[in-house]
């Protein structure tokens, strides 16, 4: 059933789900199956998922372009999608009257709630996919039964009850609304600017990301990053590339190391970049807290390369090689990636741009100078331009490949890696990075 104007003689639900999409669903599937019917709202006309919720579940009203304040003020609960703010003016009004307004994964957390702690909890700026996936392998690879989701892949609802072990990747919108996840271990990776569009300022963004460590038995923090700290007394460990005291991770003499023991060389991962060697020691530090084998983290940390968008190479034409970073979509991803070049031998061709969601783009100044060709493009890719004499700015994905074609030599690297969102020109960073990636195989025909 669905209907864009609701009547209110229908009988009013105690439950309403806000957001449709696949969480959305996940949050239908997960109270139908506990015999409550809630109704759905979604300020979209023809939200996704519209056609498969009528047709799973046709007893569920869907009322769509708006949100119905009258409902929402007498509902019991209310389940808010992620990508919907809490300020929205309809949402403050039921908070404002003492409704308890959720999200998915605060309704995961209530459902395990009896069971011992069983999940292991990402977040932060850049690289929670690539660690998720990561220890998710791990788990794998230690033949542990593990669901991989959250903001990642499958909705956390929807694996409940399969596993033994979760590893959650988890944004900073589903924590606004999550409180009693009882997680084995939790991370925050880093932290820099990123949707400074929905937050005051970058305080406040980072207040969201903290609130996973007081859900956690074990707080790792990145101590190259004093933005990850903990703000309240806990179980603390940390990661960061340099030499560990104590109990913590890090590097010491070209090897992986957990205190006084080593893990692997360094020259052993298999993904590119010293930020993704960051990313692999928070990785082995979360698996170790769950009783993963250091067999296990060896295999996967030397074997794995990389998620599609985030620092994939795509191609090597006439010994230059071309990496899409599409998944950049803030300032942070960015001066990661490019950090992590940092010892490259040839010259850096950097090709930025997009949607910069309200950022500041000045901190990427000292990395630019290391690089030796700056291409931008997309809404706010003058803002980067300026930050670099020389800057060439161009129209489309076509012509940045072009003109990096024609800049680069043998040994040089063209890097896509945006620091902005992609919804300028694009439907999501994927599309991005796959125009990117038909753009240079397009070369090959020239």
């Amino acid at each position: 059933m669905s209907t864009a104007d609701v009547s209110m003689t229908a009988s009013v639900p105690t439950h309403l789900v806000l957001g449709l999409g696949a969480t959305g669903l996940s949050v239908v599937r997960f109270l139908c199956a506990r015999g409550v019917v809630p109704m759905v709202m979604d300020s979209r006309d023809n939200p996704p998922g519209a056609a498969e919720l009528a047709r799973e579940f046709p007893q569920v009203v869907l009322s769509t372009g708006g949100f119905d304040c009258r409902y929402l003020v007498q509902a019991q609960q209310i389940i808010i999608s992620p990508g919907i703010a809490l300020s929205t003016p309809e949402v403050r009004a039921a908070l404002d009257m003492g409704i308890e307004v959720i999200g998915d994964i605060e309704l995961f957390a209530r459902s395990i709630s009896d069971q011992p702690p069983c999940v292991l909890g990402i977040t932060g700026s850049n690289g929670k996919s690539t660690v998720t996936t990561l220890v998710g392998m791990m788990a794998q690879a230690d033949g542990k039964s593990v669901g991989v989701g959250g903001n990642i892949g499958t909705p956390a609802l929807d694996l409940l009850g399969k596993h033994d072990l979760y590893v959650l990747e988890l944004s900073s919108f589903q924590l606004e609304t999550t409180a009693s996840l009882n997680c084995i271990a939790a991370t925050c990776l880093n932290i820099s600017e990123d949707h400074m569009d929905r937050y005051t300022d970058l305080a406040s963004y980072r207040y969201a990301k903290m609130g996973l460590y007081r859900q956690s038995h074990l707080q790792l923090f990145n101590r190259e990053d004093e933005l990850t700290l903990p703000l309240e007394a806990g179980n603390r460990e940390s990661f960061g590339l340099n030499e560990p005291e104590g109990d913590d991770w890090g590097v010491r003499d070209g090897m992986l190391v957990h205190g006084d023991s080593e893990i692997m060389s360094v020259g052993d991962v298999a993904l590119i970049g010293r930020h993704n060697v960051a990313n692999v020691l928070a990785a082995m530090a979360l698996a170790f807290a769950a009783g993963i084998s250091k067999q296990a983290m060896v295999q996967v940390a030397s074997e794995f390369t990389g998620l599609s968008h985030r620092c994939e190479r795509v191609a090597r034409r006439n010994s230059v090689t071309w990496v899409n970073d599409s998944k950049a979509t803030n300032v942070g991803a960015t001066a990661a990636a490019l950090a992590g070049l940092e010892d490259y031998p040839g010259k850096v061709i950097l090709i930025a741009g997009g949607d910069g969601k309200g950022a500041d783009f000045s901190s990427l100044t000292p990395l630019l100078e290391k690089v030796a060709y700056l291409i931008t493009l997309g809404r706010d890719g003058h803002k980067i331009a300026a930050l670099k004499d020389g800057a060439i700015e161009v129209q489309s994905m076509a012509e940045a490949v072009a003109q990096a074609d024609a800049l680069a030599q043998a040994g040089d690297i063209v890097l896509l890696s945006p620091a902005c969102a992609s919804l300028d020109m694009y439907a999501n960073f994927m599309a991005r990075g796959d125009d990117f990636r038909a753009q240079v195989e397009a070369l090959d025909g020239q």
